[in-house]
Parts: structure tokens; C-alpha cells; sequence
């Protein structure tokens, strides 16, 4: 399966990057939906993950509807030696690898790198970090349920994993389980398929622990939600605990019921904004310590500068410079990393609302005046919502501020045009070419 997956991957990389980090790569086993796929060495691993993960994961479930996710493992090179066929397969690896060191628990589906001991707390997080502690301190009766929530990229995935290792040591005859709740969904769907609803309640009710990324996947999905809501009183009515995340806040959930909105805000909700600056520079400080590497004060503050939301951000650029520096063997200066920098984020855009407004009121040809007007005539409705997705999607200003900006509005006002321009664009060709094109003028 991974030769033919390599065909279709070699056409749509760089032959560069396809010799660089896909020649030495091969599946060692596939075990319940999960490819394990064997990498020659930790850079090629992150990277492989940070650049190409949805590509190559994509591909094989192409290839094999089953497949549901895809995990990376070093092999030495004695041991790739060891195992590789004559015809150049390869043979599930020895029991004498390391497995633990790199394979998700399959029992409980916790990460066992994600700690507390490589999770930094600062300003930005001290409060999620401290629910947490609560929580691991007398598990199912303080702050349950746990709620966290906050942009991608926060370590809201990081602190909760941390939780369920930290309980897994601590209370070794609790049960545990890490999901997300696409996972959640799409195992009830399928039992729902098969007449076995009543053995996937089975399965996940034995747990004393359970936690569930990213919630707002619920959205809008009643029979998901409802199934969510038994399992919820069920847990909570018999003492253990529930651990939640999302991008928001759930009373800002657009699509999910009142009666779950109430259950999540009946625990500890807590949020995980953008970390600054200080904390920013120790993460990155942080990584580098995980890498072997030591840069100037100077590049610590420039990167801790241009990377202000997104802590997996930082992450991807440290791994980056972490194998340049491998490659080169020298410390990188500061230009360099700048261009490394430039060609692997996001440019940061400083248009003012006011700028913004004109774009796009020129491109749809109306008054600039009226996207703030109260006005609801059809040929002005599309363009504020336009300005509103954009604020938020590319800029990152907070429902409120936006409401603010355009015209004294309510922040659910903004979030609805905000979620309907993302959904609508998923379908209306139209409207995502038009945003591709005031995008460009942006």
C-alpha cells in the first residue's frame, strides 16, 4: 500500500522533498485503523508531521476507507537494516524497540509526551493550569467537568493529555480514555449503522475518566449531541470525571443545545488565551532545550515577537531550525532564521478596520457607509458578513471588538456571520472566490 501511496505522493511534492524525506520511509504495521509509519530519524518525523500529515493521511484512507490515523516512529539504523526483505519490505519491528517511547497508549489513546514536565506555565495559562491540578487532586468531585477553551495552537491538547497521565500515575486503577469528538461522532454513527448502540454506550461508560478535544465538532449534530448529554449525567451522577475542549466558550457555540451549554458551564470553565510575550520567549526557550540547541537572546525575542497566538506554531519553526542547524552544523544567525521565518508563517496583516471596511465595500461596489449602517438590504448584508469572517479569520480580533468596529453590534451578531460565511463557503463557489480575491487586495 505505501509503494502505491508514494506514487501519488511524488507527483504532488518536489522531487527534493520527496528524495529528502520519503525514501526511507515504510508502514510497519497496521493495528485498528492506525498506520505506523517507520521514519529514518526524529527530523524527518516532525517534519513529515508538520508539512504533510493531512496529504499523506488523506492518500491512504483514499486507498483504505479503515484507515483513521497515522502515527510516526524512528527506527534505528541497525534495526531498519535488520527488518528490511529481501524484496525490500519490511517486517513489523522487535519487541526490543522502544515502542513506548513513541506509540500512542492504545488502551487509554494518551500521548505520552504530552506532561507536565515539558508544559510551560505562564501568565497567559496559569489558571487552566491550575484547574487542572485541582482536578488531579480528587478527580470526578472538583471542577467536573473540566471545560478549556481557546484558538488553535494554545496547548489546550497538551494540558489535557498531561491530566490524564498525570492521573494515569497517580491512580493506576482508573480507567482513561482521550478522544476527540469527530471520533466520538463517528464511532456512534457507525454503531448506529449496525444496530450496536447499546454496546458503544457499553464501551465508553466503563471509564472513570474520559476526555474529549475539540466539542464544537457537535455543533448543529442533534442525535451526536444527544448521545452526548446521556453519557454526560451518566458519568457525572456516578462521581467521574469529564474533561472538555473547544475554540470557544460553549455559551458561544453556535448549534449546540441549551440543556449541554448548561452541563459544561456547571463545572469549571476556563480559557486559554494568546500567551505574551514573556511566555512566548520561554517556550521557545523550552523547545529549544528539547532540541539540543542554544540560540542568542536576540533570535529568542525575535521569534517570541513574530509568532505571538499560536504556541504549535512556535513549535514547527524551533523543529525547522533544529534541523538546519543539524544539516549546516553551525548556529543559524538571525537573517537566517528571519527567512525560515518568512517562508513558513503566516504574514501577519496590519490593515486597520477602517481599511478593511473600504476593500471590501469597493469590491462589491456599495458605500463604505453602509456596512456599519443597521441597514439590511441584501446588497450590503453579504459584504458586512465578508468584513466580519475576515476580521476574525484573518486578522483574529474578538467577536466584541468587531462588533464594536462595525457599528456598536452584538458579538452574536458578528458570530453568526461569522459562521455562516464558513459554512457557506464550503459550498457557494462564488462566495470563495470572492473572498480569495478581496483577500489578494488585502
Amino acid at each position: 500500500m505505501w509503494q502505491t501511496a508514494l506514487i501519488e505522493i511524488e507527483g504532488a511534492v518536489s522531487q527534493a522533498n520527496f528524495s529528502t524525506w520519503f525514501k526511507e520511509t515504510r508502514i510497519l504495521k497496521e493495528e485498528e485503523g492506525v498506520i505506523f509509519l517507520g521514519v529514518p530519524n526524529s527530523f524527518t518525523q516532525e517534519w513529515l508531521y508538520k508539512k504533510f500529515h493531512n496529504s499523506i493521511l488523506r492518500i491512504l484512507r483514499q486507498m483504505n476507507d479503515r484507515v483513521r490515523a497515522l502515527e510516526y516512529v524512528v527506527i534505528k539504523d541497525e534495526e531498519r537494516r535488520g527488518t528490511e526483505s529481501k524484496k525490500g519490505g519490511f517486517i513489523a519491528p522487535t519487541l526490543s524497540m522502544p515502542l513506548q517511547d513513541f506509540y500512542i497508549n492504545k488502551e487509554d489513546n494518551l500521548n505520552p509526551r504530552y506532561t507536565f514536565d515539558n508544559f510551560v506555565v505562564g501568565p497567559f495559562n496559569e489558571l487552566a493550569h491550575a484547574a487542572s491540578q485541582t482536578v488531579i487532586k480528587n478527580p470526578g468531585h472538583a471542577y467536573n467537568p473540566l471545560f478549556i477553551y481557546g484558538d488553535t495552537g494554545r496547548g489546550k491538547t497538551h494540558l489535557m493529555q498531561a491530566v490524564g497521565n498525570q492521573i494515569k500515575k497517580l491512580y493506576p486503577e482508573k480507567k482513561l480514555f482521550y478522544m476527540t469528538s469527530e471520533r466520538f461522532g463517528s464511532e456512534l454513527f457507525t454503531a448506529i449503522q449496525e444496530n450496536k448502540v447499546q454496546q458503544f454506550k457499553d464501551r465508553y461508560r466503563k471509564y472513570d475518566v474520559v476526555i474529549m478535544d475539540d466539542i464544537q465538532f457537535f455543533a448543529n449534530k442533534e442525535k451526536f449531541q444527544e448521545e452526548l448529554f446521556h453519557f454526560f449525567n451518566t458519568f457525572k451522577d456516578s462521581g467521574r470525571q469529564l474533561i472538555f475542549s473547544s475554540d470557544k466558550h460553549p455559551n458561544i457555540i453556535t448549534g449546540l443545545e441549551d440543556r449541554l451549554r448548561g452541563r459544561f458551564s456547571a463545572g469549571m470553565v476556563v480559557d486559554i488565551p494568546e500567551p505574551d510575550l514573556e511566555s512566548r520567549m520561554v517556550i521557545v526557550r523550552a523547545k529549544c532545550t528539547t532540541h539540543n540547541i542554544t540560540l542568542p537572546d536576540d533570535v529568542v525575542e525575535h521569534l517570541a515577537s513574530s509568532i505571538e497566538d499560536n504556541i504549535r506554531e512556535i513549535e514547527g519553526i524551533i523543529n525547522i531550525i533544529s534541523c538546519q542547524t543539524q544539516l549546516k552544523n553551525k548556529q543559524l544567525s538571525l537573517n537566517e532564521i528571519k527567512n525560515i521565518l518568512k517562508n513558513n508563517t503566516k504574514p501577519k496583516k496590519t490593515l486597520s478596520v477602517k481599511e478593511v471596511v473600504k476593500i471590501v465595500s469597493d469590491f462589491y461596489n456599495i458605500d463604505e457607509e453602509s456596512i456599519n449602517n443597521k441597514t439590511r438590504r441584501k446588497e450590503v448584508v453579504r459584504p458586512r458578513q465578508v468584513v466580519m469572517y475576515l476580521l476574525r479569520e484573518d486578522f483574529s480580533m474578538s467577536f466584541p471588538s468587531i462588533g464594536e468596529k462595525l457599528g456598536g453590534r452584538d458579538h452574536t451578531t458578528v458570530i453568526h456571520s461569522y459562521e455562516k460565511v464558513k459554512e457557506e463557503i464550503k459550498t457557494d463557489t462564488l462566495l470563495s472566490q470572492e473572498i480569495g480575491q478581496v483577500r489578494s487586495m488585502l
